[in-house]
């Protein structure tokens, strides 16, 4: 009897993996925003651009991203539909929740949708990285330069 070589197994995507990728797809949305955008600071900023009507219209595309702003936050779709919501604490700071994560896996090339309890694990597993800003919504920890 052969036994299957790990390169024939299904790829298994682990919640905390998933939530890093989550991380990185924000991450990677807030360089090339930046990059295209000059006044823009953090990902925070586009709802102010938006409301005073100046470089930046509620939605659009920019680079390899569409994206529309919304009332707390911005949706963004990258050029391989992958969609990644954020919305925006009071301070500007990014924040997502568990819908934002499963919208997120769901709209993968090879979706991707984890229970609430295994995301919660998830984030739980990544403190100090994620701290929860308030019940179920987390936000990446800042750090000090």
């Amino acid at each position: 009897m052969e036994r299957s070589s790990a390169a024939e197994e299904p790829h298994v995507v682990t919640a905390r993996d998933f939530v890093i990728g989550y991380i990185d797809a924000l991450n990677a949305v807030g360089v090339a925003m930046r990059a295209a955008i000059t006044p823009l600071e953090r990902l925070g900023d586009m709802r102010s651009l938006v409301r005073s009507h100046r470089i930046i219209s509620r939605s659009g595309e920019i680079g390899t991203y569409s994206y529309q702003v919304h009332g707390a936050g911005c949706l963004f779709i990258s050029d391989n539909g992958t969609e990644i919501d954020v919305d925006f604490a009071a301070d500007g700071r990014e924040i997502f929740d568990f819908w934002r994560l499963r919208c997120y896996g769901q709209s993968l090339p090879e979706p991707h949708d984890p229970t609430e309890q295994d995301l919660r694990s998830a984030v739980e597993s990544l403190k100090p990285l994620l701290v929860e800003v308030r019940p179920g919504w987390f936000s990446v920890a800042e750090t000090s330069a």
